[in-house]
């Protein structure tokens, strides 16, 4: 027998798939459903001075097939991604773009001010801002116990 040279890459494409199968069958999906409404985009979340700040990167996307909608301390963004042109299955030679409705749910930090949201979307980029109140923003230093400088403690 040879021996075979171990790939981490390979090993982790591995994973991941198996991971995917994990989710699909966790939430009833088979494997051609994740080409058609099964994506997430990807976001960014912040306070920057006085507000906390999201970036949802959603290319491809109009503006009017978005909402943006805050329930209590839940800030959700809908969408639809929709196909540009119909191709069939068979055409492509790589297809990775995902297509569909998709939903993100954030929970806000305590001290937003959810009745002055603002939203903006361009360039594929939404962006929504909400004032916090000072207070929230500001941290305080938590004492750590335990033992002084490496030492053990003894009982």
């Amino acid at each position: 027998m040879l021996p075979v040279h171990w790939d981490p890459l390979r090993e982790l494409s591995t994973l991941r798939h198996e991971m995917d199968d994990l989710f699909r069958r966790a939430f009833g999906m088979t494997r051609g459903e994740t080409a058609k409404g099964v994506f997430s985009p990807i976001v960014n979340a912040f306070v920057k001075g006085d507000s906390y700040c999201v970036e949802a990167e959603i290319p491809g996307v109009d503006k009017n097939d978005l909402e943006v909608s805050v329930d209590g301390n839940m800030l959700t963004i809908r969408g639809e991604r929709k196909m540009s042109r119909e191709e069939k299955e068979e055409d492509y030679i790589i297809r990775e773009s995902e297509y569909g409705s998709f939903m993100r749910r954030l929970t806000m930090p305590e001290g937003v001010k959810t009745e002055n949201v603002h939203a903006s979307f361009e360039n594929g980029i939404l962006k929504i801002t909400i004032p916090m109140e000072k207070k929230a923003i500001a941290g305080r230093k938590i004492e750590i116990e335990g033992p002084e400088k490496g030492g053990t403690q003894v009982h």
